[in-house]
């Protein structure tokens, strides 16, 4: 054996840890894959079912509009006109024969009409409902003394739920010019076909309900006994139904008074397959990760664990002293594990000096790109420094931890930066903006975001970009977002942005003074601007100095001439 008969007790634990830790690990990676493909086939397939049930809502209108179009054609049909004003006028006084003779004349006309457009059901009624003939390939489905449920003053289509099944009728009036004498109805049947069709539209199983009665269904004979009234009950409430021994995901594509259409598509047969071809992949590398574990567990004891567990405990104390300007003392133990360590002190500090320069340079590249916004108007040149001046002192106020200090620093120099989509005609308009143009100016904020989205490190900072002219009673834009659902720093660049806009002259109108302006902050807090961060506004202002911006200080003198605010309707 590799050491003798009994093995050294920390290669045996090793050895055992290991082993554990990869079937903890596999069984953890199945386990979640396992969830995570259900999860995804449940999405998938409520995504299909819903796409089906708008592709069928949408199929069902304009054969509804088919079908009333169609009866609305018949009933201009002379003969069933006349032979139904005819009974109409001659039945209350002729007798019980004159009365049949009537309507077999209504009929033969019906069953001619009928046989001409393969209809499934056509009914007369006269004006109360009344059915007086029926004609089709169905007409012994649909009981005479069927009533429509009253007067249909327009033809239109629906629902109908018989005994025998559902249908789909329009109405349409067989009218004179000064009165109607009755109402044809031209019914579809809702039948195993029906449903088939709808099924290979929507590729998913169709169920069609009257009540709580299956009358027609693509499901297997084994499932549809299966699918009792106490399941069908809570549909469509319930979006998964357990049929059997499989679940199925249910959309009701149409709905009308008792009847109603459903789709169902199994979860358990979308998953089986990706299922089927996890499991094997994870045995197959459950076998590999086991042989490879042990092998390596024991390599690691004996050779690497005394060396690591040294270098290991000097990278402790340095994380818990935050010694990160020290270097990890070589160990001597072997010349990996020394290289490891020369390397590992290498690396942080490159890191130390990469971090160093990549945050000066970004800063200055924030500062860069918030100049070049302010300098396509010299009435706003420095409004983004000033906004972030202003910005910070009021988040020191507030007593803001320094990273969100920090935040809220380069947040604010960029809160403008989606100005750069808006031409120069409308920001330096001096006159009032157009809906238009005030719609455009309202869009710099979303822009913003979407221009610094994909730089990762100002991640932090988009809420301030996005969400600076939100307001707390939610008439801001671009998200109309209320009270505490805007985040706070976005809060304070909106009292500052304001502020700043109000205090310094614009092209259509004079600069305000700062006590003005904090007035107008005061008339308009709890609305238009948060409360808390107005009164942080005026307990810093008379501190502020406007000579250092960079890193947040400015001038009391800055302040009261060149500071100040405007409504969130204003194009600051």
């Amino acid at each position: 054996m590799m050491f003798g008969k009994t093995p050294p007790r920390f290669v045996v634990r090793t050895t055992v840890a290991t082993l554990m830790m990869v079937a903890g690990v596999l069984t953890a990676v199945f386990v979640g894959f396992t969830l995570n493909v259900r999860e995804r086939v449940r999405g998938a397939v409520a995504e299909k079912l819903a796409v089906g049930q708008r592709m069928l809502s949408a199929l069902e209108q304009r054969r509804a509009r088919e079908l009333t179009v169609q009866v609305t054609t018949l009933a201009e049909n002379p003969m069933l006109k006349a032979g139904l004003d005819t009974y109409q006028t001659e039945a209350r006084t002729a007798n019980a024969a004159v009365r049949r003779e009537l309507l077999l004349t209504i009929d033969r006309e019906l069953e001619r009409t009928a046989a001409r457009v393969e209809a499934d059901i056509l009914a007369v009624t006269d004006p109360s409902g009344t059915v007086l003939a029926i004609a089709g390939r169905h007409a012994a489905d649909w009981p005479m003394a069927a009533r429509l449920g009253g007067r249909w003053d327009k033809p239109k289509a629906g629902y109908i739920s018989m005994p025998s099944g559902v249908f789909q009728v329009a109405s349409a009036p067989l009218a004179f010019p000064d009165a109607d004498v009755g109402y044809l109805q031209l019914g579809r049947v809702l039948d195993d076909q029906y449903a088939q069709e709808l099924s290979a539209l929507s590729g998913a199983t169709t169920v069609i309900v009257s009540g709580d009665r299956i009358v027609a269904s693509t499901l297997p004979d084994a499932l549809r006994r299966q699918l009792t009234p106490s399941l069908l009950s809570p549909l469509p409430s319930s979006a998964i139904v357990e049929v059997g021994r499989s679940e199925y995901a249910v959309k009701q594509l149409l709905q009308d008074g008792d009847a109603a259409v459903y789709a169902l598509d199994s979860i358990n047969a979308s998953t089986r397959v990706p299922m089927q071809d996890a499991l094997r992949a994870v045995i197959v590398i459950a076998i590999g990760a086991f042989g490879l574990a042990a092998v390596a567990s024991v390599w690691i004891a004996r050779t690497i664990a005394r060396p690591i567990d040294t270098l290991s405990r000097s990278l402790s104390q340095m994380t818990t002293s935050r010694a990160f300007d020290s270097a990890v003392p070589v160990s001597g133990y072997t010349q990996e594990v020394d290289t490891l360590t020369v390397t590992f002190n290498t690396m942080i500090r490159a890191v130390s000096a990469a971090e160093a320069e990549t945050r000066s340079a970004y800063v200055g590249t924030i500062r860069a790109l918030a100049m070049a916004l302010d300098a396509r108007d010299p009435y706003t040149s420095g409004h983004s420094e000033r906004v972030s001046a202003l910005s910070v002192a009021i988040g020191r106020q507030m007593e803001l931890p320094a990273d969100q200090l920090e935040i809220l620093r380069l947040g604010a120099l960029l809160h403008d930066i989606g100005k750069i989509g808006i031409s120069d005609a409308v920001l330096r308009k001096p006159g009032a903006l157009t809906p238009d143009e005030f719609e455009l100016i309202e869009q710099h904020p979303s822009v913003g975001a979407r221009i610094l989205r994909n730089v990762h490190f100002l991640a932090p900072h988009l809420p301030i970009v996005e969400l600076h002219h939100e307001r707390p009673d939610g008439q801001g834009y671009p998200h109309r977002l209320q009270g505490d659902e805007i985040p706070l720093l976005a809060r304070i660049v909106h009292v500052a942005d304001a502020f700043d806009a109000m205090t310094s002259a614009r092209a259509y109108r004079p600069a305000r003074g700062a006590a003005e302006a904090l007035r107008e902050l005061w008339r308009c807090a709890g609305s238009q601007f948060d409360a808390e961060v107005v009164q942080a506004l005026a307990a810093a202002l008379p501190s502020i100095d406007v000579n250092v911006i960079g890193d947040g200080r400015v001038s009391t003198t800055g302040v009261a001439t060149r500071l100040a605010v405007v409504s969130s309707g204003g194009r600051n």
